[in-house]
């Protein structure tokens, strides 16, 4: 018997995949974070399936992901970035992923770890909807409204609370899995 899935990822196995394994589920590791955080930055104005056939590049490019390093990028590195065809060159995104190393750590040293920070806004629980359909999912909540006011006040950039809703979504902070999906109860804390 064929396991209901989300109707979003239906059709492609790259798609069914991340679904299977990562959306959805409560993540609290930094470097996960901080990953998740940069791909939905990138994904602004474009779609996810984009950049996750892209996810591999990024991580290459990026030296996966690790903020310390990435936060001490200069002007040769962004050039570098953008001649990579691996990746969506956007300059304004590359130079916003520095900012978003810097503030990151500036966040980890107020709060002990960016991962306290963020699921604090959620009392460190995942709020549980009960999406019936995934297109009655928010595109952004009055929460996704806070917790995006806060990162831009702290420096962040392209943390609109649609990118901010779509990285609560796929860390976990919220299940927006449809509730006959056969996720929906294995995500739940």
């Amino acid at each position: 018997m064929e396991k209901h899935r989300c109707g979003w990822c239906i059709g492609d196995p790259l798609y069914e995949a991340y679904h299977d394994l990562e959306w959805g589920v409560p993540l609290y590791d930094e470097d996960q974070l901080f990953e998740f955080l940069i791909l939905e930055t990138f994904q602004a104005g474009l779609s996810w399936i984009t950049i996750l056939r892209k996810r591999e590049n990024f991580r290459a490019a990026f030296q996966n992901f690790d903020y310390k390093k990435i936060a001490q990028y200069n002007s040769t590195d962004i050039e570098h970035l953008m001649a990579d065809a691996g990746i969506v060159r956007n300059r304004l995104k590359i130079k916003a992923t520095i900012t978003n190393a810097q503030q990151f750590m500036k966040v980890q040293d107020e709060f002990g770890s960016f991962s306290k920070y963020i699921w604090g806004f959620v009392n460190h629980k995942p709020i549980q909807n009960a999406v019936k359909h995934y297109k009655e999912a928010p595109a952004n909540t009055s929460l996704s409204d806070t917790i995006s006011k806060d990162l831009k006040q702290r420096g962040f950039k392209f943390v609109g609370s649609t990118v901010i809703y779509a990285h609560m979504q796929a860390t976990g902070m919220v299940n927006d899995h449809e509730v006959n999906c056969f996720r929906y109860n294995e995500v739940k804390l």
